[in-house]
């Protein structure tokens, strides 16, 4: 088969930090959101597993199929959502699920008539490789203030990946990773006492659908998803040189989430942190084989999914510090790359850079995060400065 033709350790590594990232950066506003409804342990488990085995699929199967690298997620910002709006509206699990198929019937509707895919065709590159490096940015800078709680761990880190990429490049952020969890484990950082084994069983809730739900709802979580989560995942995708085909893509998850909802799959959308990891060259050198980390990933987040409590357990053993040092260092490629080309052009520089400080702020308006801001704002400082340089030129006609 090509694809274990294909695979690397490199690219191996590079799936297993984005579920690690993934997981352990998030998990817990996903539980949150699930506790906001009332949710038993049972049935958070089966969110798990939905949530798993979705973005397992959504990225295994067409990242073979297209043998270009697809990832998907869970929206981050749409758990923050659906956690403030199930406190203070209380609404029943029922409802919660009924609004998770109404989301994702907008999402899938989103694809079916292309019109994300049509607005993100008019995005330059240099904006979408601005918000990617805005992203992306806050994650470079929490590797180094991870250093204020845990100096000795992050600097050996630190000195690994230097070495690494001086001695042996592919490998650098393998290595990396290793001398994190030698250190963590021989100074007893390891959570183990967390690792308990049990296989998740899935839950079945019966939606109901209500007006109210709807409104605090399942228009704010398809409002965010799509905002927050499949914008700088396409901006990812452009920046690092994949045309996928985004309408397919995105009624492909509007469809598993649609499936998956009534055992707690609240959004599946592309993902941009994690898709840098898989996407840019530290998954390996050759593009035409990257789509392997993402195939990993997939594995990956099917066995999160199945094993539930296992892999939770490993996943939520490593110490805090290790996962933010590997996200920052495992995506310097990335944030460099993204910052290269959006500074590149002279024409577009100004408003690459608004983009860039926008999303990077992290500022938050209507619910919906910076990454959407930043493509307003980048957007419409660029149309300023054209209108402003083509009425001279037409005049001159």
């Amino acid at each position: 088969m090509r694809f274990f033709k294909d695979l690397s350790l490199s690219a191996f590594t590079a799936g297993f930090v984005a579920v690690l990232v993934g997981f352990t950066s998030s998990v817990a506003i996903v539980f949150q959101a699930a506790q906001a409804f009332g949710a038993t342990p049972a049935q958070i488990t089966s969110w798990m597993w939905a949530l798993g085995l979705g973005m397992g699929l959504c990225s295994l199967v067409p990242s073979l199929i297209l043998r270009q690298p697809v990832m998907v997620a869970w929206s981050t910002p749409g758990a923050a959502v659906l956690a403030t709006a199930g406190l203070a509206g209380g609404f029943s699990m029922g409802e919660a699920v009924g609004a998770f198929m109404v989301s994702a019937v907008l999402i899938t509707l989103a694809g079916m008539t292309g019109w994300f895919e049509r607005v993100m065709n008019r995005i330059p590159m240099e904006i979408a490789s601005a918000l990617l490096a805005g992203v992306l940015a806050r994650f470079g800078m929490q590797a180094f203030t991870a250093l204020q709680t845990d100096m000795p761990l992050v600097l050996a880190m630190l000195a690994t990946y230097l070495l690494a990429r001086r001695l042996l490049p592919r490998y650098a952020v393998v290595l990396t990773l290793a001398a994190g969890i030698v250190w963590a484990a021989a100074s007893g950082q390891m959570r183990w006492s967390a690792v308990h084994f049990a296989l998740a069983v899935p839950m079945f809730t019966a939606p109901q659908f209500s007006v109210q739900a709807l409104m605090s709802l399942a228009l704010p979580l398809f409002i965010v998803t799509m905002a927050s989560q499949n914008l700088p995942g396409v901006a990812v995708m452009r920046a690092t040189g994949y045309q996928l085909p985004v309408s397919r893509l995105i009624t492909m998850t509007g469809l598993a989430t649609l499936v998956l909802a009534p055992f707690g799959a609240f959004a599946l959308n592309f993902s941009a942190i994690t898709a840098a990891m898989c996407m840019g060259p530290q998954a390996h050198p050759d593009r035409e084989r990257r789509y392997t980390a993402a195939v990993s990933c997939g594995l990956l987040y099917i066995a999160v999914g199945i094993f539930g409590a296992v892999v939770t357990g490993l996943l939520t053993a490593f110490p805090q510090e290790l996962v933010v040092a590997i996200a920052g260092l495992a995506l310097l490629g990335a944030i460099g790359g993204g910052l290269a080309s959006a500074l590149a052009g002279e024409s577009h520089r100004e408003a690459a850079l608004i983009t860039f400080l926008v999303t990077l702020s992290g500022v938050t308006l209507a619910g919906i995060g910076s990454a959407f801001w930043g493509v307003v704002a980048g957007s419409v400082a660029l149309a300023v400065q054209q209108y402003g340089r083509a009425r001279p030129s037409s005049a001159a006609r």
